[in-house]
């Protein structure tokens, strides 16, 4: 009978060896994630999403506007009542 090496899984993965290589490997990222965060101004980020919400916000406003003055709501009241007309004429 084999004798059971605690170092290992029972899929044979070398327990000790993995956690080597994932400590490894969060290292290296901490090195990529720390030159991103030098790269990137968090406050100039907030401030240009600020900007660019106000522009949205802006424009919807803009877009909402002409819309209500290109629609006379009185004249699609009277052709939807025409239609519903035409509609109970065409039933009898």
């Amino acid at each position: 009978m084999a004798k059971f090496d605690k170092s290992k899984q029972a899929a044979g993965t070398d327990a000790q060896k993995v956690r080597q290589q994932n400590q490894q490997s969060a290292q290296s990222a901490g090195g990529y994630q720390s030159e991103f965060a030098e790269e990137t101004n968090a406050q100039q980020v907030r401030q240009q999403n600020q900007q660019s919400a106000a522009r949205q916000q802006a424009n919807n406003q803009r877009f909402q506007a002409e819309v209500a003055e290109e629609t006379d709501a009185q004249q699609v009241r009277q052709q939807n009542q025409q239609s519903e007309a035409k509609k109970q004429q065409n039933q009898q």
